[in-house]
């Protein structure tokens, strides 16, 4: 009858309640489309989209492959999860009872005394010992949840990081095309201006022109040649950048195309706003913070209740090792324990008040990540529409700039106009055409960050 009852209490006790609120997602103001998408708000999103059907250079995705493969912050971000799932199984296991095990062999010697003769005794003892702290009040279940949580943050904070990594190799990719474009822009126009300075001093030896337009014209091939060095500056200190992403040491990096070849859609489908809240990682490891954050308040709570162990303990105890499992050497006791707290100096209404304060924070927290998430994908939005109208106009701005150059030298050679006209429209079209580039540069950077903002990258 006693082990009946002590089965029926562990069972009532195994099955007590779980302090602490349950988690419910807080309520966020979603709008009904973004703010600069030009298109009707429809499911399909350029979010969902893989990203080797975004980016389709070759040369890039080889690139996007390595540093997936490589990168450390993406590797350190694969041993916080296995921290993660390892801190998981830890605080589960506060759940159950502990079993060990033990043997001890003593050999004793007592000495006389008045009323005894002189002995010696070597008692052996085999035993298994329990011990389960009883999750009546849910402690161990609501850290059980936390942890899970966790472990879905840093799963969904790895996939933030391959999203960054991601957006990070593309951006510093294109970023060096675009200082190849300059680059190339650079020794054209040097080239050029070297046959034009040679023309004016042949012109100059002839009294058809003054020196002054040779040294007006040496300050074209000077201005062009300062730009070289200062240009392979960047792209070798671009390529040491591209290569830590890739996880390598500082070395070259392989082009296949030019900047300008790579094409973008004109208009890309933003998707749902509601539907952000599910693709972007940074969110959703957000609310699992949030629902971590939640259950520690039923931890903290748990602390005001009495806690409940079972202690028990059996073997066999002998004198003599042969009469160990035979004979009358059997042992057993078996306990409960149940400590309430009384006064702790305000100690635990403090653990709840902390709890809860940082399930405020993280509620906030949640909500601020919200509505950042939906401003930058209305500022991509914008900023992809207008770089590419932009860049339309820089283009018609450095084929008049162009067209203007060719007329002035036209000019000059018929001695119509000055060489100061030469210079002025030559700076100019230099200008334009290094505008031009980078305006190129930031139409494709802007889709980037676009693809970023909609929660794009990691997916496999």
């Amino acid at each position: 009858m006693r082990k009946l009852f002590y089965t029926v209490f562990i069972l009532l006790l195994m099955t007590g309640c779980t302090l602490g609120p349950k988690y419910k997602r807080p309520a966020v103001q979603v709008p009904d489309t973004f703010r600069g998408s030009l298109s009707p708000g429809g499911s399909e999103s350029l979010g969902d989209e893989k990203w080797w059907t975004v980016f389709q250079d070759t040369q890039l995705q080889a690139l996007i492959r390595e540093a997936l493969t490589q990168n450390y912050d993406l590797r350190i971000a694969a041993t916080r999860v296995l921290e993660a799932q390892a801190a998981l199984g830890i605080t589960r296991a506060d759940q159950f009872p502990t079993i060990s095990g033990g043997a001890s062999a003593v050999n004793e010697r007592f000495p006389r005394s008045r009323v005894t003769r002189e002995f010696e005794t070597s008692p052996v003892q085999v035993n298994l010992a329990l011990f389960w702290d009883l999750d009546f009040w849910g402690k161990y279940r609501r850290a059980t949840e936390a942890a899970r949580a966790e472990l879905l943050a840093s799963e969904w904070g790895q996939k933030a990081v391959i999203s960054s990594l991601v957006s990070a190799v593309a951006t510093s990719y294109f970023q060096l095309l675009e200082l190849d474009s300059e680059m190339e822009i650079s020794r054209h126009s040097l080239d050029s201006r070297k046959e034009s300075l040679r023309l004016v001093e042949i012109r100059a030896k002839g009294g058809t022109t003054s020196l002054m337009d040779v040294r007006q014209s040496e300050q074209l091939v000077y201005t062009a040649s300062a730009q070289i060095p200062d240009l392979e500056r960047r792209i070798e200190q671009q390529e040491n950048l591209l290569s830590i992403l890739l996880g390598r040491n500082p070395g070259p990096i392989t082009r296949s195309v030019a900047l300008v070849d790579i094409k973008f859609p004109p208009e890309v489908p933003p998707g749902i706003p509601s539907s952000l809240l599910s693709r972007r990682p940074d969110i959703q490891q957000a609310e699992q913070q949030l629902v971590a954050a939640n259950a520690r308040i039923g931890v903290a709570k748990a602390a005001y209740f009495p806690q409940i162990a079972l202690t028990g303990l059996a073997g066999y105890q002998s004198t003599a090792l042969t009469n160990l499992f035979t004979g009358p050497a059997g042992l057993w006791s078996f306990g409960g324990q149940l400590t309430q707290p009384i006064f702790t100096g305000g100690r635990i209404r403090s653990g709840v008040r902390l709890s809860e304060a940082q399930q405020q924070e993280a509620v906030l927290n949640y909500q601020r990540l919200i509505q950042q998430a939906f401003r930058e994908v209305s500022d991509s939005l914008v900023a992809y529409r207008k770089n590419r109208e932009f860049r339309e106009q820089e283009a018609l701005l450095a084929n008049a700039a162009a067209d203007a150059t060719r007329l002035s030298q036209s000019r000059y050679r018929g001695g119509v106009t000055s060489y100061l006209e030469v210079l002025d429209s030559d700076t100019r079209y230099f200008d334009a055409a290094i505008a031009l580039s980078q305006a190129q540069l930031n139409e494709r950077l802007a889709l980037v960050q676009l693809y970023n903002a909609l929660g794009g990258g990691w997916q496999e």
